[in-house]
C-alpha cells in the first residue's frame, strides 16, 4: 500500500474522517541547539465533527519491529495550525507520556 494511502487510512482509523492529501512540508525542528525531529510531514484535508479542516500525519519505523511503519495523526485544533506545530503537539504527547 502506497505511503500517502497508509497514512490517509490512520487518519480513518484515528479520527473517523476521510482524508485528501493536499501537500508534502519537509520539517526540522530544533531543541535546545539539536534536531529533536526532522521529516516530511503530509498534510490532508479533512472534514472532522470537531471543526478541524486539516489533519497532519507521517509515518516512523517501529521501535518494536523496525519492518513495520507507526504513523501520527494531528488534527489541525488550537494550538496546531500547521506541520511545525503538529510536530511540536506529537513531540510534547510523546513527551509527556514517558514521564508517567
Amino acid at each position: 500500500m502506497a505511503y500517502l494511502q497508509q497514512i490517509a487510512d490512520a487518519i480513518r482509523q484515528t479520527h473517523g474522517v476521510a482524508a485528501t492529501h493536499l501537500e508534502t512540508v519537509p520539517i526540522r525542528e530544533i531543541f535546545q541547539g539539536k534536531v529533536a525531529w526532522e521529516g516530511e510531514v503530509e498534510v490532508f484535508a479533512v472534514e472532522h465533527p470537531s471543526g478541524a479542516t486539516r489533519c497532519y500525519g507521517w509515518g516512523y519505523p517501529s521501535d518494536a519491529d523496525p519492518k513495520r511503519t507507526e504513523f501520527v495523526c494531528v488534527l489541525g485544533l488550537g494550538p496546531v495550525t500547521s506541520p511545525l506545530t503538529a510536530v511540536q503537539a506529537a513531540i510534547r504527547a510523546q513527551t509527556s507520556k514517558r514521564r508517567e
